[in-house]
């Protein structure tokens, strides 16, 4: 019999060295939640540190409903929050229509020891902290959130069509915008803020794989800009993974310059060493070439030793000297184009922000004063504490 995830034992708890065994053996369960609306590799990286303080990751992301109640609108439905997650590598199990406010009853129920935040605040539409009752209890640990990325950061990005994001930060336009977009009444908050990402190699090698191809995998190699990585990028990983029985996926990731030749206006709204991250943390995904060519050329096809290219169902934009890219994978007959059944393109996410751009101004800056507010309250908090002592 197992309970709470212990094995109950008829022997009066066994000897001292069984019991540590079964010590050892018991799965320690880690609960998350939030929105993870518009994932992004900040996201991912909250999973990855809440994996690694446990064996087995539950992740319960909340309905439509419950956002639009506390934060205003989300950008993805339900079901597609729930797909995206599912394909974060470090997600073991996904629990659909998750309470906003995380109680010990959830994690009872989900058999999760404790649960992981990052280090920034969540409010309910009163002002409480939605972690209140598990930090009360002990059971909650924080990790550390990540720097240079936020969703009102990247919304901010593409509603101003510049781009200033894709080199450095420092252009007062964007700065400006980017202010607006992330202001409450009064001051700032940390958490809502811009800042830069820097890319570091310990943070890749955290989200890389490490694994290389073994006898019988099969090479497939995908390229692209994989900007603002998004469900239509999954479902189509997806169906490139299925290609084979033992895949092995390359994705060929574009540098900035290159993507906005072919895509124009602002693009990619993620820098490359973003879209490198958010690409790395996709369950289908084996490795990342940082900087691919643009054509998919013999050296490129023989270093890897690629057994298939694929490419979905959008446009092949030509190469600067109007050859097509795929040339050499064509007249090798290892080109395959794949049906994913899924039309989402970023341009169709960066169209539905613009549409709701009013009410995402508007939420944006609600959060911002409810951070504000809250860390007032704590620091009269600490003030009084300080003065009592």
């Amino acid at each position: 019999m197992i309970k709470n995830g212990h094995h109950a034992s008829s022997q009066g708890g066994g000897a001292p060295r069984e019991r540590a065994t079964e010590k050892r053996k018991r799965v320690v369960r880690v609960w998350c939640d939030g929105c993870y609306d518009m994932v992004h590799y900040g996201h991912s990286n909250q999973l990855r540190q809440a994996k690694a303080m446990g064996d087995h990751l539950v992740v319960g992301v909340h309905t439509d409903g419950e956002i639009a109640k506390h934060k205003g609108p989300p950008v993805f439905t339900q079901e597609e929050r729930y797909k995206m997650v599912r394909a974060i590598k470090w997600v073991d199990e996904v629990v659909e229509g998750a309470p906003y406010v995380t109680t010990l009853e959830t994690l009872d129920k989900h058999n999760c020891d404790f649960c992981v935040h990052g280090d920034d605040i969540t409010l309910t539409v009163d002002g409480k902290d939605t972690y209140d009752e598990v930090k009360r209890m002990g059971r909650y640990r924080e990790c550390k959130r990540t720097q240079g990325v936020s969703t009102t950061d990247l919304v901010g990005r593409m509603l101003l069509m510049t781009k200033a994001h894709h080199t450095n930060m420092d252009n007062s336009d964007y700065q400006q915008h980017a202010d607006n977009f992330g202001k409450g009444p009064k001051g700032h908050s940390p958490w809502t803020g811009v800042s830069q990402f820097l890319q570091t190699s310990q943070k890749i090698i955290q989200f890389a794989s490490g694994k290389e191809p073994q006898p019988g995998d099969t090479i497939i190699y995908v390229a692209g800009a994989f900007d603002l990585f998004h469900i239509g990028h999954v479902d189509f990983l997806e169906a490139v993974f299925k290609q084979a029985e033992r895949p092995y996926v390359i994705v060929g990731l574009h540098f900035d310059q290159e993507v906005n030749r072919y895509k124009g206006k602002n693009y990619p709204i993620m820098n490359i060493h973003e879209r490198t991250l958010s690409v790395l943390a996709c369950r289908y995904v084996s490795e990342v070439v940082i900087g691919a060519p643009y054509a998919v050329d013999k050296d490129l096809l023989d270093h890897f030793k690629v057994d298939l290219v694929c490419h979905g169902q959008t446009e092949v934009f030509p190469d600067k000297d109007g050859a097509d890219p795929y040339a050499e994978p064509r007249k090798r007959g290892i080109f395959r184009v794949i049906e994913s059944r899924n039309g989402l393109t970023t341009d169709d996410i960066v169209q539905r922000i613009i549409e709701n751009r009013l009410q995402f101004e508007a939420r944006n800056q609600k959060k911002e004063a409810k951070e504000m507010a809250a860390i007032e309250a704590l620091r009269r908090r600490e003030d009084g504490e300080k003065s009592q002592a």
